[in-house]
């Protein structure tokens, strides 16, 4: 189990990882190990509460495929072992910003000076592009 809060825990059985071969610069030692770590996490079938799976579908944005699943992929590190830790751990990041409840937006109302300022704001640049245009020579 890989502890994301308190309350929320993942079983490691609902990852999927697979090894693969990296990209970019590396000379022989790329070419002939697989690396690289590509990691799916079903979000819809996960263990999670409703609320945490949305908000994670939208912090996942691009991550997200149309099956459903997160899809992570780390190369940064020359071991499999590290990659594979920093795709957990990218996993556990964004589960614990999606299980952060968004504090909720108090309304506010704009003060009568804000008003007065904005209307005068507007009454000037009135009168600037008002005297843009051709003269009257009446």
């Amino acid at each position: 189990m890989i502890e994301v809060t308190e309350s929320l825990r993942i079983d490691e059985g609902e990852l999927d990882i697979r090894a693969a071969r990296a990209s970019g610069p590396g000379g022989q030692h790329v070419n002939k190990t697989s690396t690289a770590i590509e990691l799916r996490f079903d979000v819809t079938a996960a263990d999670l509460p409703e609320d945490v799976k949305a908000r994670l579908v939208k912090i996942a944005g691009s991550r997200m495929t149309t099956e459903g699943e997160l899809l992570i992929f780390a190369q940064t590190h020359r071991s499999q072992e590290m990659n594979r830790q920093d795709a957990i751990g990218r996993l556990v990041a964004l589960i614990q910003r999606a299980a952060e409840a968004p504090k909720p937006r108090k309304r506010t109302r704009p003060t009568k000076a804000s008003k007065e300022r904005r209307l005068a704001q507007k009454s000037r640049r009135s009168e600037v592009k008002s005297m843009r245009g051709r003269p009257n020579f009446d």
